[in-house]
């Protein structure tokens, strides 16, 4: 038996941000980032949340948030007696809310709950609808994936006025983000007929819409879109998890420091090809997640009389948006020093069958296999 539910209340479209004017009598601490205090964007939040509440801003956010960030905003949630949290942000912003939800359950004396509001600024994470979040120790250079009900969000937001101003880099990085969220889902060992069907969508919405918004950041239509897709494929993968292309990711992020779509997208490819074993001919009989992989080529019109040769069309198909998108092709020409690469690659491999995500991928690999799909992707 499964059990399929969806607890966060999704606010989208245009006018969403005005929902937040019915909030009241409310101690509200706010998570987000620097850059969102001095642009002034976070203003178009605040100045729905004014009217009868007090607000405390917490902006000590920045990438892979670490443990002592968490600790710190806990901290400074509990000295004010923050009744309501409310992230504005990205990937980064949200999972620190979710970690200082999450513990300051653990430290409270009552069974009192915050409730989380997920604003996101970005479209890529679709934080705002998972049980995931990821905390880095930067100590030990390792990301931890935290995951239980307990940091779903109450309600997600998602107003395309918030990514309008979004730079293409970051766009695209996101972009790319969504779509391994969608491949990884549909192939995912855990995955059902409603992830697949969340999955799907989110994929050609990503093909249809990703390069239009690149080209265009003011494409509104594009925007909303792009919002809405990766809320969907928030919502595909926190029913069946990833795979190995984020437990690579995961590791080498704490590693390089390397945008996370930008890292996933480097090694998107050779992910396919792995859980493909296409490396065993392009006639043997296609495995589930190359017959998988086929099908979702299929719904962006490569044909797929043969599943091998059509996950082949896919692969070609996502490095020529990529080119096109203006992202590094491998490691190597993002510029990573190869001496780094080398120093690291044993022990990003070793954490990477470690990690959380990858124990949904299709296909079990070893060691020697994923330091295999690294130097693919060096070079």
């Amino acid at each position: 038996m499964e059990k399929i539910q969806f607890k966060t209340q999704i606010w989208t479209g245009d006018g969403s941000l005005a929902g937040l004017n019915k909030i009241n009598d409310q101690r509200i601490f706010v998570v987000t980032d620097p850059f969102m205090v001095k642009s002034g964007n976070l203003d178009q939040i605040t100045d729905h949340l004014k009217s009868n509440n007090k607000i405390e801003i917490f902006s000590d956010i920045h990438p892979d948030p670490s443990i002592s960030t968490i600790v710190e905003g806990i901290e400074a949630l509990q000295k004010f007696g923050a009744t309501l949290l409310v992230a504005v942000g990205g990937g980064s912003a949200i999972d620190a809310s979710k970690g200082m939800k999450y513990f300051a359950k653990q430290m409270a004396k009552d069974d009192q709950t915050l409730d989380l509001i997920a604003i996101p600024t970005t479209s890529g994470t679709g934080s705002e609808v998972t049980n995931f979040a990821v905390i880095t120790n930067t100590d030990k250079g390792i990301k931890y994936p935290l995951v239980t009900d307990d940091i779903l969000p109450k309600i997600a937001l998602l107003d395309p006025e918030l990514v309008a101003s979004a730079p293409q880099n970051i766009t695209v990085d996101t972009g790319m983000d969504v779509l391994t969220h969608c491949l990884e889902a549909y192939v995912s060992t855990d995955a059902n007929d409603f992830s697949d069907a969340l999955a799907e969508k989110g994929f050609q919405m990503v093909f249809k819409y990703l390069e239009r918004v690149s080209k265009d950041g003011k494409d509104m239509e594009a925007r909303q879109k792009m919002h809405d897709a990766s809320c969907i494929a928030g919502m595909a993968f926190n029913l069946v998890n990833l795979g190995l292309n984020h437990g690579i990711a995961h590791a080498a992020g704490a590693q390089y420091h390397i945008a996370h779509g930008r890292l996933n997208t480097i090694l998107m490819p050779q992910i396919i090809a792995f859980n493909s074993e296409l490396d065993k001919g392009i006639m043997e009989q296609p495995n589930r997640a190359a017959t998988k992989y086929a099908n979702l080529a299929r719904l962006i019109g490569i044909p797929v009389n043969n599943p091998k040769i059509a996950v082949k069309r896919l692969i070609t198909t996502i490095v020529q948006l990529r080119k096109r998108l203006k992202m590094p092709a491998s490691f190597a020409e993002y510029g990573l020093d190869r001496q780094k690469f080398d120093e690291t690659k044993n022990e990003i491999s070793a954490a990477a069958l470690k990690d959380g995500t990858t124990v949904t991928n299709p296909r079990k690999p070893s060691q020697e296999q994923v330091l295999d799909i690294l130097e693919k992707s060096y070079s």
